[in-house]
């Protein structure tokens, strides 16, 4: 079986939800599992859902009808008749988000959150299913969360791997276009759960891993892992076949393409990873794969944006020791920091950390009472594997260096704008 992931980009309307069955008509639909993203920018709607669901808001009705109207303008674009089954069946899955957002006495955001978000991946494999047997196709549309189960630390939620092997084993059919949700899972009472944001590769990698796949496709905009992003470097430049350990490399620090678990039970089963283009699917695009080396060997760029950089030194001048870095990281965990960088001295410590669910200030008072704490928002994270002089000038041009730090294979700077700097 080969595993497809399509994010949000590719079904962002009804010419990509068209455009996903052209590209299944080039690749064959038997015996393929399709791994599916919210439509377009679906999640960061829904976001505002529940913001406007917590801070008791008039909007709210108004913003779920955004999202209604959204996905409606696609169906009827998509449908010849607007008593197809798949009206009903989206607004029965809005109906539940209504129902819960009337019913749940829940103040945990986290928990609240998985629950209306994960509308967006329901809503939109619904719809592909229902256009892919419109157009002849017959699909088998799997709820995911009966199959691939979790812990409960909602919004980030680990795995039960003995669980998931067993239901997506037994239950996934073959021979058929399987068509199921990225991001998502469910917790030992069935309440949903996500894997993090962009998780629906992690997806992927979990039935592929399950299923013993021959390959996993990631469809994407862009024509395959490139040493740079297109949005912020000129002259990025296509890698062609890279290593599992490179590329977990390049996610590890902050490369969008492959999200960064997606790699480790891959493999572990030695299944191959292709990121290819939904606008060109015939060509090649990049293999990740046992073995293989970067090709060419070049400089690889990665920027992330909007991080923290926090630097702790003593308040009485003294060293900063293993307890004290041990209890840093013990209080980084605590407040789910997210941590890219650290770098030490006698009596001082800086960490890069991104602050993905805003608990800097809780952290900043904890830390104070022993540390003189300093810090720098908004500072952007630049990471250079395989650097050389001329990579490490051009990322360094025009920027105020706030920290460096240099490998042998990696060089890493945090910089920030300098009428910004604190």
């Amino acid at each position: 079986m080969r595993i497809f992931k399509f994010g949000g980009a590719s079904v962002k309307d009804a010419a990509g939800v068209r455009n996903v069955y052209d590209v299944l008509q080039k690749t064959g639909f038997d015996d393929v599992l399709l791994v599916v993203s919210a439509m377009g920018k679906t999640t960061n709607a829904l976001e505002v859902v529940i913001k406007d669901y917590f801070d008791k808001s008039a909007a709210l009705q108004s913003s779920v009808q955004e999202v209604r109207k959204y996905h409606n303008a696609i169906l009827l674009d998509l449908f010849d008749d607007d008593k197809h089954a798949v009206f009903a069946a989206v607004n029965q899955l809005f109906a539940e988000l209504e129902f819960f957002l009337a019913q749940n006495k829940s103040p945990n955001y986290n928990f609240v959150y998985d629950q209306v978000v994960s509308m967006g991946e329901l809503i939109s494999t619904t719809i592909l299913a229902h256009y892919m047997n419109y157009r002849g196709v017959k699909t088998h549309w799997i709820d995911v969360r009966q199959f691939v189960k979790t812990d409960n630390t909602y919004r980030d939620a680990n795995v039960d791997w003995e669980l998931t092997q067993k239901n997506i084993s037994k239950n996934v059919k073959k021979k058929v276009l399987n068509i199921t949700q990225g991001f998502l899972g469910s917790d030992e009472n069935n309440f949903t759960t996500t894997l993090g944001r962009e998780g629906s590769d992690y997806t992927a990698a979990i039935f592929a891993y399950c299923l013993g796949a021959e390959s996993v496709t990631i469809w994407k905009d862009v024509p395959g892992v490139m040493n740079a992003d297109p949005r912020y470097f000129e002259n990025a430049r296509l890698l062609n076949q890279i290593s599992y350990r490179e590329a977990i490399e390049l996610a590890f620090y902050g490369a969008t393409v492959i999200h960064p678990k997606t790699l480790q039970p891959l493999q572990r089963k030695e299944i191959p990873l292709y990121v290819k283009s939904f606008l060109n699917p015939e060509l090649p695009g990049t293999a990740v794969s046992k073995g293989a080396d970067l090709e060419p060997h070049l400089p690889c760029f990665i920027v992330k944006k909007e991080q923290l950089l926090i630097s702790l030194s003593s308040i009485d001048f003294s060293f900063i020791m293993e307890e004290n870095i041990s209890e840093i990281f013990g209080l980084l965990h605590q407040y789910k920091m997210k941590v890219h960088l650290i770098q030490n001295s006698a009596i001082s410590f800086s960490v890069c950390v991104d602050d993905k669910f805003g608990n800097f200030p809780q952290l900043k008072t904890t830390l104070s009472k022993k540390f003189k704490v300093s810090y720098n928002e908004n500072v952007s994270l630049y990471t250079i594997r395989h650097f050389d002089e001329k990579a490490a000038k051009m990322v360094e041009k025009d920027k105020a260096v706030l920290l460096k730090q240099v490998s042998r294979e990696t060089m890493q700077i945090v910089t920030k704008d300098p009428e910004n700097i604190l």
